[in-house]
């Protein structure tokens, strides 16, 4: 009697206990949150330092911590390079944590949102706003672009489950491609037919420079309610990684969490696309370096996705400041150049599995 009750409380602590395959590595997911922290701070102060107008490190100190409204450098600081970069922090958190989920709900390296037509979806509705309703507000823009992207996902994995066989992930990259090439022709089309091309081409390029502090004001809290929405759901997507059975086996409602998960891509993903446009293959290069260097716990992936997408967007719209200038280059096109090979990279490596 005494050994039954002892193996059924063992088996109900190995029930309540993660697998073996949970085990990550804490210290290195610590180290990339304080150096990234350490290395994002020092990104933001070398970009604010750098532009058309030479400023002085100690002019870029004192128009950030004593504004003096007066003084051109200084406007030149506050109201066009600091909410530039602190738009380019927040768009590169989006981009690498709505990769983050997608892909440790799908257990698709190849996810993301960019890939599975959430960015041409959200496109195509800002498309659709600037030829039939020129006088759209930024937050109604911002609200198109959510039912875009939600249009664009449920496209995506409609036809991918049309199969017997269900969703597997090659169906997803496919269908994804195809629902992005369908959405983006549409979204071309009416930019000619409407004549509006020249207002689109910022959106489909991806830039940051028309960030404005009334645009962040509303898409912040948004941001913010996701990103904390993600950490609390990081223990269920680490499960869902290692599979629905055992997701299941450990008490996760798996659908729920697909749900409330596809809810929290949709939000970073619409609202990112909103700010910049569309950039791609920031959620697919970044989660899947940060799963390297810190294992499977999506409770260290998420917040350090979000370090390290925050170091990529900054540092890229650094360089693409700098290669031509006083001309710029579009953030969307840098990021692609660093993507495109990934991706081909992640395709070849993948190869057996899809």
């Amino acid at each position: 009697m005494k050994l039954s009750e002892s193996s059924d409380s063992s088996a109900q602590s190995n029930r309540n206990q993660p697998p073996t395959q949970f085990h990550s590595r804490p210290w290195a997911a610590s180290l990339i949150l304080t150096a990234g922290l350490a290395l994002l701070a020092f990104g933001i102060a070398l970009s604010l330092s750098f532009g058309a107008a030479s400023i002085k490190l100690e002019e870029v100190w004192n128009a950030v911590f004593h504004f003096n409204p007066e003084l051109q450098n200084h406007q030149i600081i506050w109201e066009i390079r600091l909410p530039r970069i602190l738009g380019g922090v927040l768009i590169g958190v989006c981009f690498a944590v709505a990769g983050a989920i997608m892909q440790g709900m799908t257990r698709n390296p190849l996810a993301d949102s960019g890939l599975l037509g959430l960015n041409s979806g959200a496109s195509l509705t800002m498309a659709i706003c600037f030829a039939l309703f020129p006088g759209t507000s930024f937050l109604q823009l911002m609200l198109y672009s959510f039912v875009g992207a939600a249009l664009a996902v449920m496209l995506v994995y409609g036809t991918s489950a049309i199969s017997k066989s269900g969703i597997t992930p090659v169906r997803l990259v496919l269908a994804g491609a195809a629902v992005t090439a369908l959405l983006s022709a549409l979204g071309d089309t009416i930019s000619l037919y409407f004549n509006v091309g020249q207002d689109l081409a910022f959106w489909y390029a991806g830039g940051l420079s028309g960030t404005k502090w009334v645009q962040l004001g509303i898409v912040v809290p948004w941001v913010v309610a996701a990103f904390i929405g993600a950490l609390m759901l990081s223990r269920s997507i680490t499960l869902l990684s290692l599979g629905d059975e055992i997701a299941l086996s450990l008490g996760q409602r798996t659908g729920m969490v697909k749900v409330a998960g596809m809810i929290l891509v949709l939000i970073l993903a619409g609202a990112a696309v909103s700010l910049v446009g569309s950039i791609g293959f920031v959620g697919l290069i970044i989660p899947h370096i940060t799963r390297k260097l810190v294992g499977v716990d999506y409770r260290w992936i998420i917040p350090c996705s979000a370090i390290m997408g925050a170091l990529l967007i900054v540092f890229a719209d650094l360089a693409a400041r700098m290669i031509n200038a006083p001309e710029e280059t579009p953030v969307g096109v840098l990021i692609a150049l660093i993507g495109v090979p990934f991706f081909l990279y992640l395709a070849r490596k993948e190869r057996r599995a899809l």
